[in-house]
This record gives structure tokens, C-alpha cells and sequence, in this order.
């Protein structure tokens, strides 16, 4: 696969839009590495310009749970070809890959085929999009709004649903010192509720303090960090868990819409030592 240089980019966003939502993912990952001075990620394509199959992956070898192979496809035998005939990922090493629900069955033969276990994390995922963040209504509380520092890693991880405690500090502390965030500071100048910014510009890791809740505030955060990552020019969308019915009606509520035909999952292959 041809890995695409710094001046490509820029028209691989272009073609890339042309597919939302199927392509919502990827091209979140591509918005911040185009704009980013260092990223340990390639972006690869099976041919160059009209390509089929991009992917984004780390390009260092330690594996890591939450550093991803997000994947768009339009054909999927392409993608199939890329996976089975190319060296292009290590069967031999932990795999998370990031995908549409649709290709499950495909990345079963795939698994079987190189004689690896795989895992998906969770059913399915909402994919919630904002086109324009102008619509949100101004935010009337009387709160306090910070960034997320570097001193909350600890707490965010301590109540993040997915937190493996010292292993997922550095994901945690990488999206705070290099993403848009925001959170709502008490009378101390602690945080009680807050949100982050994924590597792929998804929005995501939104909590509150249960002795905090029921004042509006996840609402107001969403809505603040929704027109800053706009302002900056990054696309507004999270992924919400299907279980997870609080959260769709509260984005739903503020005017974010989902695609029904589109589903996304993450597909673990290998097993993750969970040593930092």
C-alpha cells in the first residue's frame, strides 16, 4: 500500500467526504494528522488518487490497545485482498481495528485464515454528526469552563469505562495535552464533568460526577466543545454506544442525526498483555 505524504492529504479529506458516513471515521483521523507537526500514524491507501481502502494505523511496533487500525472501504473484497495477500498489518501481534459493522463476517475468514482469535468489543456503535454547530443554543449556566489539564489524568481514568488503570494513562494524558477539551470546574477548581477529544476527532469520554448531575452540564459541554472543534475546522461527531440511550437522547436533542444504515465496531484480534 502507498502511504500518502503531508501535501496528499488534504485531497484524500476532499475525496473522503464524498462518503460520510462510511468514511466519518477516517477522515476525522486524517483532519488532525494533516494539521498535526508529529503523529505516530500513516495513512495508506490501496492506489492513489481513486483509492478503494485507506487505513490509518500507529507507525510504531508496540501494539496498543486503544491506538486502532480505523478502516474505509468501498469494496470489500479490495479490503479482503489487503488484508490476506499484504504484510501491511502483523497477525502475529495484537490487532484493534475499527471498521463498519457490515465486514464482521469478512474479518472472521480473515481471522481463520491466519489462524487468530477475534473479539468485537461491543455490538455496535451510533455514529452522531452535527454539520453545523451555529444551530447549538447559547450556553446560559453560570459555570466555570476550563481545557482538561494534564493533573485530571488520574480522575478521568479512575471513571472512564474502559480505564485499565497505569495502561491507559498515557492515551488518556496524550488526548488532553494535544486535543480540544473541556470541563466544568467547582468552587476548588477541580473538575466534575468533562469531555475530551478522541485521536480520530471523535468526541467521546464524557462524565459526570454523580453528586454533580442533573444541572445541565454534560449538555452545555457538548455544546461548547461541538463549536470549538467547528471553529477549528474539525468535523463534530461522537460514536454512542447502543446501550447507551441517556446520551443519544441528549444529542439527538441538540440536533446531532445518525445515518440508520451505518453501523461501526471494533474488532479485537490476538490477546494485549495489559502491562504499561
Amino acid at each position: 500500500m502507498k502511504v500518502l505524504r503531508k501535501q496528499e492529504l488534504k485531497k484524500a479529506l476532499e475525496a473522503l467526504r464524498h462518503y460520510f458516513p462510511k468514511s466519518q471515521e477516517v477522515y476525522g483521523c486524517v483532519s488532525i494528522i494533516n494539521r498535526a507537526e508529529v503523529d505516530h500514524r500513516d495513512v495508506l491507501v490501496d492506489r492513489w488518487p481513486d483509492f478503494s481502502v485507506l487505513l490509518v494505523k500507529p507507525n510504531w511496533q508496540k501494539p496498543d490497545f486503544f491506538n486502532q487500525v480505523s478502516i474505509f472501504t468501498k469494496d470489500e473484497s479490495c479490503l479482503r485482498n489487503i488484508l490476506t495477500r499484504t504484510d501491511v498489518l502483523d497477525w502475529k501481534q495484537f490487532i484493534s481495528l475499527s471498521v463498519e459493522l457490515q465486514h464482521e463476517e469478512m474479518l472472521k475468514a480473515v481471522a481463520l485464515s491466519n489462524g487468530v482469535p477475534m473479539n468485537k468489543m461491543i455490538n455496535g456503535y451510533h455514529l452522531m454528526s452535527l454539520e453545523d454547530p451555529s444551530i447549538l443554543p447559547a450556553d446560559k449556566l453560570s459555570i466555570q469552563v476550563s481545557s482538561v489539564k494534564e493533573s485530571h489524568v488520574a480522575l478521568i481514568n479512575s471513571t472512564w469505562k474502559f480505564g485499565k488503570g497505569e495502561f491507559t494513562e498515557p492515551m488518556i494524558r496524550s488526548m488532553i495535552l494535544n486535543y480540544p477539551s473541556c470541563c466544568v470546574l467547582d468552587s476548588e477548581g477541580q473538575p466534575v464533568s468533562w469531555i475530551l477529544t478522541y485521536s480520530n476527532c471523535a468526541m467521546g469520554m464524557g462524565y459526570t460526577l454523580p453528586e454533580h448531575r442533573r444541572k445541565g452540564y454534560s449538555k452545555a459541554l457538548v455544546t461548547i466543545l461541538a463549536k470549538k472543534l467547528h471553529s477549528e475546522g474539525y468535523p463534530v461527531y461522537c460514536f454512542v454506544e447502543e446501550e447507551n440511550q441517556l446520551s443519544y437522547r441528549l444529542l439527538k436533542s441538540l440536533g446531532f442525526t445518525e445515518d440508520l444504515s451505518y453501523r461501526n465496531a471494533w474488532f479485537n484480534f490476538n490477546q494485549l498483555s495489559l502491562t504499561p
